[in-house]
């Protein structure tokens, strides 16, 4: 059986999605979302787990998007997704689903492959997610606190993206524990180099330049496989620029939406 989302839905015209990162959940998009409602139906979802939606049996990048698809399967126009590190992943095994059923995609601060390897150094070292796992299970909490720490670290403006992430951790109740340590091996696990060429949406990659979990590298080699793609840096944010520089980011997000 397939859990139950949770979804926020305001504004009127075509569909948009709005999928969080993890161990968060859709609140985190804050001001962004009264804004984008000015010119869509602005859906902004809980993952699986996460915030008030139930959890799945399992936490994988399939049943997700199973989940996903059986929410909005229903939509008669096109689905511009916004995806947010773990959402970017969850959107773009989403997208290579349902070709044809995206008339957007923004990927923001993602990568296709989160861990690094012999043929992969744009990314975290596998020790270093491998230690936030091992502390997951001792003190879960600790663990993602000091998670959100990471995302704003290096930022310009960090101390008041880390004070907008504190706020809102737990505002929809904790996630499951289960749930957090699944969705890690996710990240962890999780390869698309070889599915992004599938992805035939157009799409913005947004990156922040001091992103130390997906970093610039790899938002500028997603630009280059993706089939119709362009890729925005945004110089002196970390891995929310969407909270340390809305300005930015929706200048850049509102230029792709309407096409310029």
């Amino acid at each position: 059986m397939t859990a139950a989302l949770h979804v926020e839905s305001v504004g009127h015209g075509a569909p948009l999605v709005l999928l969080h990162g993890w161990a968060l959940h859709a609140g985190v998009w804050g001001p962004l979302v009264p804004h984008l409602a000015k010119r869509f139906r602005v859906h902004a979802v809980d993952l699986p787990g996460h915030g008030h939606s139930a959890p799945l049996p399992a936490f994988t990048l399939d049943a997700v998007v199973t989940a996903l698809e059986r929410r909005f399967v229903r939509e008669t126009q096109p689905l511009t997704v916004v995806g947010w590190s773990l959402g970017g992943l969850v959107a773009m095994r989403w997208a290579r689903a349902v070709s044809g059923r995206f008339a957007r995609l923004a990927l923001v601060c993602t990568s296709p492959r989160f861990v690094a390897g012999d043929d992969w150094p744009h990314a975290m070292s596998a020790p270093t997610l491998a230690r936030f796992g091992d502390e997951l299970h001792v003190a879960w909490k600790l663990t993602v606190q000091r998670f959100l720490g990471l995302q704003v670290h290096g930022s310009e403006h960090g101390r008041s993206a880390l004070a907008a992430l504190r706020h809102e951790l737990f505002a929809r109740g904790e996630p499951e524990p289960r749930t957090l340590a699944e969705a890690l091996e996710v990240i962890a696990g999780t390869d698309l180099r070889a599915e992004v060429g599938a992805v035939r949406a157009p799409t913005l990659v947004v990156s922040g330049g001091r992103d130390t979990l997906a970093v610039p590298a790899a938002g500028e080699w997603l630009a280059t496989a993706l089939p119709d793609a362009r890729f925005e840096l945004i110089a002196g944010a970390s891995h929310t620029p969407f909270l340390s520089h809305p300005d930015a980011f929706c200048a850049a997000l509102d230029g792709f939406l309407d096409g310029r």
